[in-house]
């Protein structure tokens, strides 16, 4: 079974809808007893860095999330639930996320020609880095669909895919048990769901 948390911020019941396609069991919760008996957990986000992070803190979750994952329960973040696994967030102050993989999560228009939108939305391919569990049902250049203003940083040795636009972005993220999509495998039709199939066979 895979526990979503739910703290008030994210995408939650697409994500629980297309985890449902696939077969694998899911369920909403910020129950701390579903989570400790979950297989494998899943940590949805939309929004900002710093609203996120505090009702992460104050709803338990935060605490639940790294505890699991010291445990070695295979956790994933998506999209902010991604960035929120980082160090630190710069996205209108200074704000500390979980500390899981580090890194710092910066602004896109920082490294981006100044002619490109902001926020980065819609499909870009994934230039793997290395070979991850995570990609077994999926090949390099496939599509996946982004929506985010900030992006993963200062985290080279995790990086296990990178995308394209106007510079090299991380999309995915990978350290030990924990896993890190930038983009939104719900929203990513057939290789989303091959995504997270794979994940749920960590």
């Amino acid at each position: 079974m895979i526990a979503i948390i739910d703290y008030g911020v994210g995408n939650l019941f697409s994500l629980k809808s297309s985890l449902k396609e696939i077969g694998a069991e899911a369920v909403v919760t910020a129950d701390e007893k579903l989570i400790a008996e979950a297989d494998r957990i899943i940590l949805p986000g939309v929004g900002a860095f710093e609203d996120a992070a505090r009702k992460l803190r104050e709803s338990g979750m935060a605490d639940v999330v790294k505890r699991e994952a010291a445990a070695g329960k295979p956790v994933m973040g998506i999209c902010l639930g991604m960035q929120l696994l980082f160090d630190v967030g710069y996205e209108y102050g200074v704000h500390e996320g979980l500390g899981l993989i580090h890194g710092a999560v910066k602004p896109i228009a920082d490294v981006i020609p100044d002619n490109y939108k902001i926020p980065h939305i819609g499909w870009n391919l994934l230039k793997f880095r290395g070979d991850s569990p995570l990609f077994k049902y999926i090949k390099e250049g496939d599509h996946v669909y982004f929506v985010h203003s900030y992006y993963a940083a200062d985290c080279d040795e995790s990086v296990i895919a990178t995308t394209e636009y106007g510079a090299d972005l991380t999309a995915a993220v990978a350290s030990g048990n924990v896993y890190g999509c930038q983009f939104h495998p719900e929203k990513s039709g057939d290789v989303g769901l091959k995504i997270l199939k794979a994940f749920t066979e960590i």
